[in-house]
């Protein structure tokens, strides 16, 4: 229930419940480094420099505070009201269910100038708390060390990629600390220090941008809430806005969102009003946020969060609390520097004018689906006859000879096919008017029915699965990437709610005696050794090279298919890499390509 799965995400999980500890002692102002290390023998520990968790008997427990915080839920200092002004980790929740999720958990503390040990198993104490001697006055922190327990996580190695995307954001949010990540297999290393705090995080997801103006950046306490908010406009036409409360990332916004997203469109329109900039036009939300990359982080004493993951702020009063700040700061701001606001008026305004060509664009097609037939459905969609959306999956295929083979191995009463002709737009470089103008594009958006950006509506989702399925070369690739970029755009919540596949086909059939199908290289070394030299081996080099049946049992066949689920773990990441993969700037691009050549499977 606390980690959320006993799989990678899960085993991370109970990392970071460790390192939130660490950066609770760093909000209250006694914490300056954090060091996280991968151990050689499968552990992992976290060592900080805080104060160290206290070591004197438990008034009500009457045992030492270290063991009662390592043992029981709800013991440890956040409990306490004076302990921590704000915090963002469980602290004696999180640490417990660590320790009851490990089969050897060590912590060693150094405090009011002595030093402490205690080991555990399974959440239990092997032995009482000892002292290993004294140590000097400023000498102070906490380190723990656990062993995951094997019987309970289906895995138990430690990512260095993926510790690192979230303490590198963690790093962003709290510029005062240094957070340091060793591996000690393979000898990597991570330094996060950013002294500039949100600007940096700004200028570090847009980096593959084309940014308008240095970020903006202010910072305001309210009471007991500090609000910090970082504000840049790039010329693309995607909104990022990311919020965090207490550094835990509300992946599903909340109310300092909200406050945020009201004072932006008022102050934006108030500006160009006041500029005489809108003649017959009416800025919304959307076109104020066009562009926009913004960080908004609060710190507060007592956050209500809705959900166990802690994804959404709750908090009613911060609505208000935030977009009064905002609106001030902001207004001041743009009033101070008049060629940073023209531009970011004048791109809300093109936006705007961009919305109403893209609405007469969707209304055209309304139209002519209308005159074409009642179902207003892509000519060449072969519809399934099933109208259970749980049930049905729709294929998007590369060309009409794969299509025609898929037609006919398909299963018609669940799984419906649409063509598509080669390589649709790239929507990273393309503004709306253009992408929902594009008649590829419109076909897609038909045939899913959800409608897109504002006018998205899951409820009319007419598939359940949406299934990419190309050819497995090069091009197969490079339009996959394509139509991924649409489904990040566009209809983001696709991905979030588990709707997005990826088909993946054989690369090779091996014939002897019976046909065997193989995904890759090193399969088909290990199939052949195994079979003996005779065997027969075809390269399919696409999907229309193979007959119906064949294309039935290797890639949809639900019982012997593979598919590959689509997933947003990070947003952040995500839009980088799409902006990066996809997008105008070409050094970020060629850095990745340089990096990455090495692992790349090139097809010739």
């Amino acid at each position: 229930m606390y980690i959320g799965g006993t799989g990678k995400d899960g085993l991370h999980h109970c990392v970071h419940e460790v390192v939130d500890n660490s950066i609770d002692e760093c909000l209250a102002g006694f914490c300056t480094s954090v060091q996280i290390i991968i151990r050689k023998d499968g552990g992992l520990t976290v060592i900080d420099d805080g104060r160290g968790i206290p070591v004197g008997k438990h008034p009500i427990y009457k045992k030492p505070a270290l063991e009662i915080a390592l043992t029981k839920l709800h013991a440890g200092g956040k409990f306490e009201k004076s302990a921590y002004e704000v915090s963002g980790g469980l602290h004696g929740v999180g640490v417990s269910v660590v320790n009851a999720l490990s089969i050897r958990l060590i912590a060693i503390i150094k405090r009011d100038g002595g030093k402490y040990k205690q080991e555990y198993k399974i959440g239990k104490p092997i032995y009482a708390m000892k002292t290993l001697g004294r140590v000097g006055k400023n000498e102070q922190g906490t380190e723990i060390t656990f062993y995951p327990d094997p019987a309970i996580f289906s895995t138990l190695e430690f990512d260095f990629n993926y510790l690192k995307k979230r303490l590198q954001e963690v790093a962003f949010l709290n510029p005062v600390v240094k957070i340091i990540l060793k591996d000690e297999k393979t000898g990597k290393k991570e330094i996060f220090h950013y002294e500039g705090g949100l600007m940096e995080f700004v200028k570090h997801i847009n980096k593959s941008k084309t940014q308008l103006h240095k970020p903006i950046y202010f910072k305001k306490k309210v009471g007991d809430n500090v609000i910090d908010v970082a504000i840049q406009y790039t010329d693309s036409y995607n909104e990022n806005i990311f919020g965090f409360v207490n550094t835990i990332n509300t992946t599903e916004g909340g109310t300092h969102i909200s406050g945020f997203k009201t004072a932006l469109t008022r102050v934006i329109n108030d500006y160009a009003n006041k500029k005489n900039l809108l003649k017959n036009i009416k800025i919304e939300g959307n076109d104020v946020r066009e562009g926009i990359t913004s960080i908004i982080s609060l710190k507060m004493k007592d956050p209500q969060f809705e959900g166990q993951t802690k994804t959404k702020l709750g908090n009613s009063e911060m609505k208000g609390v935030v977009d009064s700040m905002v609106y001030t700061a902001l207004s001041e701001f743009l009033e101070e520097n008049p060629s940073i606001a023209n531009k970011i008026a004048q791109k809300a305004v093109a936006s705007s004018k961009a919305r109403a060509a893209a609405k007469k664009a969707r209304d055209l097609v309304r139209r002519k689906s209308a005159i074409g037939g009642l179902s207003g459905l892509p000519g060449k969609l072969a519809d399934c006859s099933s109208k259970k959306t749980e049930r049905t999956e729709l294929y998007i295929v590369e060309g009409d000879s794969a299509a025609g083979t898929a037609v006919d191995g398909r299963n018609r009463e669940f799984q419906a096919i649409l063509p598509l002709k080669g390589k649709i737009l790239n929507v990273e470089k393309s503004n709306p008017t253009k992408a929902l103008s594009s008649e590829e594009i419109i076909n897609l958006i038909t045939a899913i029915g959800t409608g897109v950006k504002e006018n998205f509506n899951l409820d009319k989702l007419r598939y359940g699965k949406v299934v990419i399925m190309t050819d497995a070369d090069v091009d197969g690739q490079h339009i996959s990437t394509l139509l991924l970029t649409f489904f990040f755009r566009y209809v983001p919540e696709l991905i979030e709610n588990g709707n997005i596949y990826v088909a993946v086909s054989p690369l090779y059939r091996v014939r002897k005696k019976k046909d065997y199908y193989v995904y890759s290289d090193n399969e088909l070394k290990r199939l052949v050794n195994k079979l003996g030299g005779k065997a027969d081996v075809q390269r399919f080099k696409g999907l229309g090279e193979m007959n119906a049946e064949q294309l039935w049992n290797t890639t949809m066949n639900p019982k012997t298919r593979i598919l590959k689920k689509i997933n947003m773990e990070d947003a952040v990441l995500a839009d980088e890499t799409f902006t990066m993969l996809m997008g105008d700037v070409v050094g970020p691009r060629r850095k990745f390509i340089e990096t990455n050549a090495n692992i790349a499977e090139v097809d010739i």
